[in-house]
């Protein structure tokens, strides 16, 4: 999250998070509970599409169609020609892609998570479908959190240096189940 965060997230956070507890309709007042709230469509809804940088929302950035498989966590990024679906910083060069898996049990605070390998790209005209495969399914109860995190990059002499500003990069959860 330290590469691609803005200074509001955690206030962001808890407002999504009081929400979801809002939609906990079982419980007495003053007892409601997260884990209970994502046990309805609105509470995953609430919680699908959380950016963590508001300088860089995901629709903003990539215009790619992606999909997720729910089983092994694996992100598709279909046809992906950089220099036209994606929005990149001024000096970018290089983009990179990466995925986590992460499964959190909001009862109990008990979470895994998995991470797929990262994929480094040229921004350029080539076209390819990128695939973000975690390295497992994480273990354990509760709720499935997908995660896309995209990165920009220059390279200079053969080196690729991350770019200061972190405006441009996205950390998105793309599904919740």
């Amino acid at each position: 999250m330290i590469r691609a965060k803005d200074n509001r997230v955690s206030s962001r956070v808890t407002q999504k998070m009081t929400q979801i507890k809002n939609f906990d309709t079982t419980s007495i007042r003053g007892q409601r509970n997260v884990a209970t709230g994502l046990a309805t469509t609105e509470g995953l809804n609430t919680l699908k599409g959380l950016n963590f940088n508001n300088r860089a929302l995901l629709s903003s950035v990539l215009f790619a169609p992606f999909s997720v498989n729910g089983a092994t966590g694996e992100i598709s990024i279909q046809n992906l020609t950089p220099t036209n679906d994606i929005a990149y910083p001024s000096g970018a060069t290089h983009v990179s892609f990466t995925s986590a898996y992460l499964k959190v049990d909001f009862d109990t605070t008990e979470n895994a998570i998995e991470y797929s390998p990262t994929v480094n790209i040229p921004i350029d005209t080539t076209s390819a479908t990128q695939t973000l495969t975690p390295a497992g399914v994480p273990t354990g109860t509760g709720n499935d959190i997908y995660v896309l995190l995209v990165e920009f990059f220059q390279e200079i002499n053969g080196v690729q240096y991350p770019l200061k500003n972190g405006a441009y990069n996205v950390l998105n959860i793309v599904e919740v189940a």
